[in-house]
């Protein structure tokens, strides 16, 4: 089995102690199918989803990928990527809940930026270029210039109002046309509402293909240049709320939500989706719950004041609640923008908690921090209090990804890796050691405060600048003092 286990020293106990918890809960993650699954054959290795999951999920698989598990598992996450995908008429595309499926294009090219696979690569091509055919076919609405679908992660009906909860007392969203013909869509699954979050997504997915076309040396079809602007001028266009200074959650022909949407607030800072005066907008006015950043805010109405006892205010599974893998995409989005103090809040918050429990659960309560499923749909059940899963995978990936992208500062290229780490007042040296990169193993070590940085070396040696190509080879001892 293909391990690079990477050791992790800093002058904060607790953040090694949560660095091993969430190593710990990936590897303990890891399984062997015993039956062919997705592109697969039977007996190998892949991430499931968490320890309660016997699966791996798609959505899952590419945020695991995208914080950094190939760093650490590259062959099995590799495999993973694989196991979510199916054959449609001979043709490989992305299997898995079918509106946010696209998010694997992201996945798996960052899974080829960590580890140089061209062979992966040139399937991957092929999978997003068909997947993209299929899903501009049924989802895509010509007028608005955006794809239908329910929201990255929100499977559940919990994370929508009360026009999309009509599912029957059905859990998942899937359930909502079954139950409302009258007012599906014309094509595709039949979903009408257009969400925040899966149509940036969707406009990643068209600017990862350039790139993929590039690396492999094919000519590059610049449609998918035009379709991205496109789809991120309608984006603007569509969700942008003036008034609020935030993104609007949900739009279409059973009205629109203003909720704030913490994933999809997070990916539009990532991919460059909101211009320099929005950026500053959302980090004005997302709430940030003492817990950390929720999933969406406020909870929807029918979900409130469902504890008896009045002990803890009450949210839905999907909407009020806190997902640590949401906290690391915030957390990623406020680094790169320099917000530091955004940043502080979900890594020590999540800090504290997996302290707490030994463990990265799934779902947090907002206010008081406690393991929380929150309440949703459960058949003939009604609306109950649901479990939070035990030991999830792309919530301990989430942790890791804090520590190396957000303090290590870790950048990663087409052609290497650019260095920007940042020393919270907490920690004054960290290191990392048997961190697996490409043809390289990176032994790395960050000291002082800040992130200014006042010296770098490369196996004893200066480099003028903060930056390690990609098609160097061996061990690469780093160094980085901060003043």
């Amino acid at each position: 089995m293909e391990i690079y286990l990477p050791h992790l020293v800093t002058d904060d106990d607790n953040v090694n102690k949560a660095f091993k918890i969430a190593v710990g809960d990936l590897l303990g993650n890891v399984d062997i199918v015993s039956e062919r699954i997705g592109l697969l054959p039977a007996r190998k290795r892949i991430i499931m989803a968490g320890l309660d999951y016997n699966e791996p999920w798609t959505r899952d698989t590419a945020m695991i990928a995208w914080y950094g598990s190939s760093l650490i598992l590259p062959g099995i996450t590799r495999n993973t990527l694989l196991s979510v995908l199916k054959k449609e008429n001979g043709k490989p595309c992305i299997g898995g809940q079918y509106w946010d499926a696209i998010i694997w294009a992201t996945g798996a090219w960052q899974h080829y930026l960590y580890t140089g696979d061209k062979g992966f690569l040139s399937l991957a091509l092929e999978v997003i270029q068909n997947s993209l055919k299929f899903f501009e076919e049924t989802e895509f609405d010509s007028e608005l210039n955006l794809f239908r679908g329910p929201a990255c992660y929100g499977d559940g009906v919990s994370a929508y109002p009360d026009e999309y909860a009509e599912t029957g007392g059905e859990s998942c969203i899937l359930a909502w046309v079954k139950h409302n013909q009258h007012k599906k869509a014309g094509r595709g699954y039949g979903i009408p509402m257009f969400t925040l979050s899966t149509n940036c997504i969707y406009y990643n997915a068209y600017r990862v293909v350039p790139k993929i076309l590039s690396e492999l040396g094919k000519n590059v079809d610049k449609n998918f240049y035009k379709k991205a602007n496109l789809l991120k001028q309608a984006i603007n266009t569509h969700f942008w709320n003036e008034r609020s200074g935030t993104y609007r959650y949900i739009i279409g022909p059973l009205g629109t939500c203003e909720h704030q949407e913490g994933l999809g607030h997070a990916f539009v800072l990532l991919f460059n989706v909101a211009d320099k005066s929005k950026a500053e907008s959302i980090f004005k006015n997302q709430y940030i719950a003492p817990a950390g950043i929720p999933c969406v805010w406020p909870t929807f109405q029918r979900y409130k004041n469902l504890n008896s006892s009045g002990e803890e205010e009450s949210f839905g599974r999907h909407s009020g609640t806190v997902w640590p893998q949401i906290q690391g995409f915030w957390a990623a989005a406020a680094i790169l923008y320099g917000k530091y103090e955004a940043f502080r809040n979900e890594f020590n918050r999540l800090t504290y908690h997996v302290n707490r429990d030994a463990q990265f659960a799934e779902v947090y309560h907002p206010l008081s921090g406690k393991i929380y499923g929150g309440w949703q749909e459960n058949g003939k059940e009604g609306i109950v209090l649901w479990r939070s899963s035990r030991r999830q995978s792309w919530c301990a990936a989430a942790y890791i990804n804090m520590i190396l992208m957000g303090i290590m500062g870790l950048r990663f290229e087409i052609n290497g890796i650019h260095f920007s780490p940042y020393l919270p007042e907490n920690i004054t040296r960290i290191s990392i050691e048997n961190l697996k990169y490409r043809r390289m193993i990176l032994n790395i070590q960050v000291e002082g405060h800040g992130n200014k940085v006042r010296e770098f070396l490369i196996n004893n040696k200066k480099r003028p600048r903060l930056f390690l190509p990609a098609e160097e080879e061996g061990k690469k001892n780093i160094h980085i003092l901060l003043s």
